[in-house]
């Protein structure tokens, strides 16, 4: 790992490297674009409504594919980690993935029918995939493990790109819902241009030679049978899916599964590769409930996509001062507040340096938090059609930013920090594996749902919100055993 004093210049007076805002560029733009978890990463709304309407498939498998989608995002991590240690670079890799993208989105945008959603949505799952994992490895190398300014980084990394959560759900839903979704993602393709645009003029100023190394370089000759593996694999999905061997409405429990087997295959071959040092093998062992926590973290916070996706259409009272809002534009109110707290979580974490909370304990409160948010549900379980005020849904919102601001920038700095030096990027893969199963898994929330029932929501919003509560405790609880496995990190 390069040294981080090579960083000379500061951005926005946090004392960061300027490639922090740098490494922010792409993903910034993506996060407005892309039909993943917001996600990234915010077109869940739009997306459904392909399925639902377009597609003409029932409520329940809609948000089971949308979640099941969410889930595929995050499995192209793995990909994309692979390209990264071994062929490419997480630099490059990530320059390439943000080209994947914006294609992705030119092919939703002109190809009409079920083959352009397809060939789009597949193009835009992998460049996603590159662009989520590359650009915090990218991050994560311009610091040292001791370095206590990485959460603030990552924090200010995470206000960032979620400009882009802002402002991309207000103008292609908008476009999406007013007109068609093609006009939407033709929007998109123009914003990830964009980006791309700026990232390309100004990738040599700021991060420079950060993650241009390749970590463990593929032979040529294992090139062909690794192509061949990657063929195999899409075709068996292909077909299974095609065939209906898995059922579209089971899509989401389906992908939980193979990111569970697929965390615990990359968690052996890391901890059982003569590259990975004794320390490195004690961190992996201590990083297991920190990935446990964020799979049921993760589960609850993408809710909003399915759960809250249905209770902003069916029970909520969407007017906000002089308008109505559209359901998709709800979850806005969380990048809103990101944006104005962001920068605060930096601030406290700078300040505090070596003093702040340590992971697991950050980790601890953002579950906690997310599942005391959930009882504020409980109250309005029989108001009706379009009868809970939306205050109500943006206080609970502002719950789910707060725990997601102690769990999410937190948690992608950690997955640099415990890193195998030989397996930066599949560390980083491994974790937003498990924020796709908990994005999958929340696609099986919302599929469990049901809004016209209220004793059976109260039972639904106080179960999940009780589990919740308890796996926060639990982690704070065993903290200090997380703490000596880590070693030297916090």
């Amino acid at each position: 790992m390069r040294s981080p004093t090579r960083a000379a210049t500061w951005w926005n007076g946090f004392r960061q490297p300027q490639a922090v805002a740098g490494c922010g560029n792409p993903v910034r733009q993506a996060r407005g674009c892309l039909p993943g978890r917001r996600d990234d990463y915010r077109r869940h709304d739009l997306a459904e409504e392909i399925v639902r309407h377009a597609l003409g498939m029932n409520e329940a498998t809609a948000l089971s594919i949308v979640g099941a989608y969410g889930g595929f995002v995050y499995m192209t991590t793995l990909v994309a980690s692979l390209v990264a240690d071994r062929l490419l670079g997480s630099e490059r890799t990530l320059f390439y993935s943000a080209i994947l993208v914006m294609l992705g989105h030119v092919l939703l945008a002109v190809i009409p029918g079920f083959l352009g959603l397809a060939l789009g949505l597949v193009f835009v799952g992998l460049g996603s995939g590159g662009v989520k994992t590359c650009a915090q490895v990218v991050l994560g190398d311009l610091y040292s493990k001791e370095d206590t300014r990485r959460d603030a980084g990552f924090s200010l990394f995470y206000l960032a790109v979620n400009i882009g959560s802002f402002f991309g759900p207000l103008v292609t839903n908008f476009l999406g819902f007013r007109y068609n979704f093609h006009i939407g993602f033709g929007a998109a393709a123009v914003g990830m241009a964009i980006g791309l645009i700026q990232y390309a003029l100004m990738r040599k100023s700021t991060i420079g030679e950060h993650g241009r190394e390749v970590p463990n370089p593929l032979p040529r000759s294992r090139y062909l049978p690794w192509a061949l593996v990657a063929v195999a694999i899409t075709v068996v999905a292909v077909v299974l899916i095609t065939t209906g061997i898995v059922p579209l409405a089971s899509l989401s429990t389906v992908i939980a599964l193979i990111a569970l087997v697929m965390v615990i295959v990359l968690l052996w071959q890391m901890f059982s590769s003569p590259l990975t040092s004794p320390k490195e093998k004690s961190r992996l062992i201590g990083y297991i409930p920190m990935l446990l926590v964020s799979v049921g973290f993760f589960a609850i916070f993408q809710s909003q996509f399915t759960v809250l996706a249905v209770y902003a259409d069916q029970r909520l009272d969407r007017n906000f001062l002089f308008w109505e809002l559209d359901p998709g534009q709800v979850t806005s109110f969380n990048p809103v507040f990101i944006i104005l707290f962001s920068t605060l979580f930096a601030l406290m974490w700078s300040k505090l340096g070596p003093k702040q909370p340590s992971s697991p304990v950050k980790f601890g409160i953002g579950a906690i938090t997310i599942g005391v948010s959930l009882f504020f549900f409980l109250p309005y379980a029989t108001s009706g059609e379009n009868g809970t005020p939306i205050w109500v849904v943006i206080w609970i919102l502002f719950l789910f930013t707060m725990g997601e601001l102690m769990v999410s920038p937190v948690g992608n700095s950690l997955a640099t920090k415990v890193a195998p030096e030989a397996f930066s990027s599949r560390t980083m893969a491994m974790w937003l594996l498990t924020l796709s199963m908990g994005t999958a898994l929340s696609g099986s929330l919302g599929s469990l749902y049901d809004p016209s029932d209220p004793s059976a929501e109260r039972t639904f919003f106080t179960v999940v919100g009780i589990a919740a509560i308890v796996l926060g405790i639990a982690i704070i609880a065993i903290k200090g055993w997380v703490l000596r496995k880590f070693v030297d990190v916090r």
